[in-house]
């Protein structure tokens, strides 16, 4: 039997050449300038925005609710009265006046509440049309200005 000789390796070779070695302090210092300098420059841009996309979600549910309302009325002849309020979209009145003609599975799946947080007002007949869908805004009050602005059903028209 012959006998083999052994291979040292330095050690310093060794660790080279482990493949499953992670980054090294630099490296992830370095990603993490990058990412921090990343969101300095997204961040206040996003920041600025969440009362504009607010107002804009306002609008597409106001337009939403808009179009059922208009089914609904072609359907039973009338809005739903304000005391019948939007839960008329979802769930068949059962006060009077009762429609004759109501979509079954409904009109929507669910009344939203406004972006804030709180349910939306509804008059039918409206002062400024059939029916009027409001969102009082960030404050919940009428009136306002800025991100306090309400936001109506004659406004997206």
């Amino acid at each position: 039997m012959k006998h083999r000789a052994t291979r040292v390796i330095p050690a310093k070779k060794a660790r080279r050449a482990r493949p499953d070695a992670g980054l090294t302090l630099i490296e992830l210092m370095v990603v993490v300038v990058i990412l921090a300098l990343l969101a300095l420059v997204i961040v206040p841009r996003v920041i600025d925005r969440p009362d504009q996309a607010r107002a804009a979600r306002a609008r597409a549910d106001i337009a939403a609710m808009s179009s059922a309302l208009n089914l609904y009325r072609l359907d039973n002849g009338a809005y739903p009265t304000t005391e019948q309020g939007l839960r008329a979209l979802v769930t068949r009145p059962t006060t009077a006046p009762v429609p004759a003609n109501w979509a079954e599975g409904g009109y929507l799946d669910r009344v939203p509440d406004d972006p804030w947080g709180r349910e939306y007002l509804y008059l039918s007949p409206g002062v400024h049309g059939p029916f009027d869908i409001v969102s009082q805004g960030a404050d919940g009050r009428t009136g306002g200005s800025g991100a306090d602005a309400d936001i109506t059903s004659w406004q997206s028209e």
